[in-house]
């Protein structure tokens, strides 16, 4: 019989507080969660993502605020009645046990009879791929190895949310590249829903279905990766998604639009929001190209290869350091004129 996990329609987050004394860690974030979805929590060290997270495993009680899984009420029960399966950053296994034993632990503490048990970890070994790992030890296996095993004991117990901290932050790149495919190919089989944290924007970007960005404890912005990607409604969101180049700058009202100056150069870029006299203009590197009629002049302070193209930093004629990339070979010392499209300047208010 396949792992189902239990089904629910929504799961809610009603202007959820935490309080740490006088630290305001987690500022009245609201949420839904709809079955099968894959919403990711993404932001900075410190900015209350993991404790969002706690809150929901029920590791951390809530200062204030409701959480909801359909008509329950949950911020009332405990964490081991809430039935969620939860993959830490530092995967948790019990190095003394076998695979087998750390994927059924669950499921053993649940006093559920031995067959149905080895059943449910043998599925849960197919699905994470680990078929002839069972009789092994934890530290005998790789680190994307074991965050298998961790990601196969939290499902294994077949939870209506899976809820996962950071889970691939200790492995390599080549690792967290195999594990973020994964993570996704398992959430898509099982047809279960995941809240994802994460510090990287990459990684957010490519897995969720809607991603809910948090600056210190409070909620920035919701939206898919398309429109957090494309239109950051504030700059601090514009930084974290990857708009490298942020200047602040007096606004003028020109023919076309609104300009900007940037590095000494008046380019036209598309508002946000309502706009007073200054606002910060925020570029990607990938959208910031040299031009031979570009309008921003500037010196290469570093420019490294990267295989397709070159990324490089310039200085503008006012200091600025702009990031940029390349097509064509570019050089330290070298003078370039940049240009970006009024759509991908993107202007909020300073």
């Amino acid at each position: 019989m396949p792992i189902v996990p239990r089904d629910f329609r929504v799961l809610r987050l009603e202007g959820i507080s935490r309080d740490f004394g006088q630290l305001h860690a987690l500022r009245e974030v609201s949420l839904t969660v709809k079955r099968g979805e894959f919403v990711a929590l993404l932001g900075p060290s410190g900015c209350g993502k993991s404790t969002a997270l706690n809150c929901i495993a029920g590791l951390l009680q809530l200062s204030d605020g409701a959480i909801w899984l359909d008509d329950q009420r949950l911020d009332e029960v405990g964490p081991e009645d809430r039935g969620f399966g939860m993959v830490f950053q530092n995967y948790a296994l019990f190095p003394h046990m076998t695979v087998r034993r750390n994927i059924g632990f669950g499921l053993a503490t649940q006093r559920r009879p031995k067959a149905e048990i080895a059943q449910r970890v043998d599925e849960a070994l197919t699905l994470v791929r680990l078929e002839t790992q069972g009789d092994k030890l934890p530290g005998q296996l790789s680190g994307g190895q074991q965050q298998r095993v961790a990601i196969a004991r939290a499902i294994v117990v077949e939870p209506p949310l899976v809820l996962m901290d950071e889970p691939l932050s200790n492995l390599d790149a080549k690792l967290r590249l195999e594990m973020r495919a994964e993570v996704r190919r398992i959430h898509t089989m099982l047809g279960c829903s995941t809240i994802y944290v994460t510090h990287d924007q990459e990684e957010a970007l490519s897995l969720a279905d809607r991603i809910l960005v948090m600056i210190d404890g409070q909620t920035r912005q919701i939206g898919t990766p398309e429109e957090l990607y494309a239109r950051p409604a504030h700059a601090d969101v514009a930084e974290f998604i990857g708009y490298r180049n942020l200047v602040t700058s007096p606004t003028q009202a020109v023919e076309g639009g609104v300009a900007v100056l940037i590095g000494e150069a008046h380019v036209i870029g598309t508002p946000m929001a309502t706009l007073g006299a200054r606002a910060v203009a925020a570029i990607r590197p990938e959208d910031l190209r040299p031009a031979a009629d570009g309008p921003i002049p500037a010196t290469v302070e570093i420019a490294e290869y990267h295989g397709r193209d070159f990324y490089a930093v310039a200085r503008g004629s006012d200091g600025t350091d702009l990031y940029f990339r390349s097509e064509r070979r570019i050089v330290t010392g070298e003078r370039v004129r940049l240009a970006a499209p009024p759509s991908r300047i993107l202007l909020s208010p300073a």
